[in-house]
């Protein structure tokens, strides 16, 4: 870095890495307290023994004999009962009764104690496993933000650096307009493109545009800069801070075509485009289980906590996993929602295609069409999700095209991917919103029929400035 000098052994950098250790330590503390159990511990066993044995046998002449020299073959009676309690039910299977009621006088009292204590201890086994999967998927989200708080750590220290020439240059520039310059933090990502934090005021009672701002650290820095969309738009005589980003190379459109099952106005199928950190825009479309309202409200919240979570900078999959933890611990029941996430870098022109259960999408270039393919799991479904991811390289005029399984599974099995590609390498459109309508017409007049799942296109294209 040969425009200012890197910062290495930050204090506060190495104080997130100590937490994310202590992270870790809190998940290892987790996943070694009581793990999940298929079987009743010996102790639960006896508990049923005693328990049968205190409130039937105790007043019962045979008491003595059963539990004394015959103890064996009681045993064994207990543990046939509950073999067949297990196999069978309450109602268990004609032989076992029938032994029963050979052996024991008291076989009705015998056989209701026996079935309560089991089902007491079936129900702490369940209880035992349900704290145990929630322990696991809080020790998952302990380790998943651990990850990302080292990550972040490491991004942090690599792109802090100082520059004092530059400082006094923009301090200079900034006073010949009557701001006074209180802090200034420069940055760096990994494609070499400026970041600079300015914490300034007017020196007088009038505001002044923040633009005229960015313009003077434009001009010290020779670099074009712009104002991060969550800064404020003017600058009074309070200290504020505002972020200047180098300009990206590359910009994005989008275009959508939606229909419900059966023609509904409801579709359990959602999307977002939202602005992410490090000059980054994403798209995420996501299909919840099913269709109509249920669907729709599951697809929902993925979309929203995904815009939450990207939002403030997570990575992706970090995210996308952090999700899937949450959808698992918070209900009993599965409810699945697949993710599909174009991420478009917009200084490279790079994008990653990001998938958990989601269908193929498809990038579509001068002179070709490509089609990308996941077998990953949805998110919801169980703690540990495989969440597959492909890179490519895009150029100007390229278009990424994603698509719900309703769109494909309304084509011949077996061909769907290539006529897919037929309809979108036909179309010589170049607006994203009429090529996402061309495709999903295209497929609703192949099948001739009402759609029998939700169907979504999403269309992104994305050109030089």
């Amino acid at each position: 870095m040969n425009e200012g000098q890197a910062l290495h052994g930050s204090p506060y950098v190495e104080q997130i890495e100590k937490f994310a250790h202590s992270l870790r330590q809190l998940s290892k503390t987790f996943l070694g307290l009581e793990e999940a159990r298929q079987a009743f511990s010996s102790e639960e066993i006896e508990s049923m023994f005693s328990r049968v044995r205190e409130k039937v046998c105790g007043k019962c002449e045979k008491c003595g004999w059963c539990w004394g020299e015959n103890f064996v073959h009681t045993y064994q009676m207990g543990y046939d009962v509950l073999f067949a309690v297990d196999h069978y039910g309450n109602e268990l299977n004609t032989e076992t009764k029938r032994k029963l009621m050979q052996r024991c006088i008291m076989a009705p009292r015998f056989l209701r104690e026996m079935l309560e204590g089991f089902h007491d201890a079936r129900q702490n086994i369940i209880w035992v496993n349900r704290m145990a999967r929630s322990r696991e998927s809080c020790a998952i989200q302990l380790d998943t933000f651990a990850d990302m708080m080292q990550s972040t750590a490491k991004e942090l220290e690599n792109s802090i650096f100082t520059d004092e020439r530059l400082e006094k240059k923009i301090t200079a520039l900034l006073r010949k307009k009557d701001i006074r310059v209180l802090y200034t933090h420069f940055f760096m990502n990994g494609e070499g493109k400026y970041e600079i934090h300015v914490t300034a005021r007017t020196m007088k009672k009038e505001k002044i545009a923040a633009k005229e701002i960015v313009r003077a650290v434009s001009e010290a820095a020779g670099r074009r800069l712009v104002l991060s969309p969550d800064c404020a738009q003017m600058v009074g005589p309070k200290y504020m801070t505002l972020v200047c980003r180098e300009g990206p190379a590359y910009y994005t459109m989008q275009g959508t075509a939606r229909i419900g099952k059966g023609c509904s106005a409801i579709s359990g199928d959602n999307f977002a485009m939202m602005d992410m950190p490090g000059g980054k825009r994403g798209a995420a479309l996501s299909d919840g289980m099913g269709s109509g309202e249920e669907a729709c409200k599951e697809s929902t919240l993925v979309i929203e906590l995904l815009e939450e979570l990207l939002g403030t900078g997570f990575p992706e999959k970090t995210a996308i996993q952090m999700i899937n933890t949450t959808l698992v611990m918070g209900r009993e029941e599965i409810h699945y929602s697949t993710v599909d996430m174009t991420v478009f870098d917009l200084y490279t022109g790079e994008c990653e295609i990001i998938k958990a259960g989601a269908s193929s999408t498809f990038i579509k270039k001068k002179d070709c069409v490509e089609h990308l393919s996941s077998t990953s799991l949805p998110i919801g479904v169980m703690n540990h999700i495989e969440i597959d991811s492909v890179k490519r390289k895009l150029e100007d005029g390229d278009f990424v095209i994603m698509v719900t399984d309703g769109v494909l599974d309304a084509l011949p099995v077996g061909e769907q991917d290539i006529l897919l590609e037929t309809i979108i390498q036909g179309t010589a459109m170049t607006n994203p919103r009429e090529i996402a309508h061309h495709i999903l017409e295209q497929v609703l007049a192949w099948t001739g029929k009402e759609p029998a799942d939700d169907m979504t296109v999403l269309a992104v294209g994305i050109w030089e400035v």
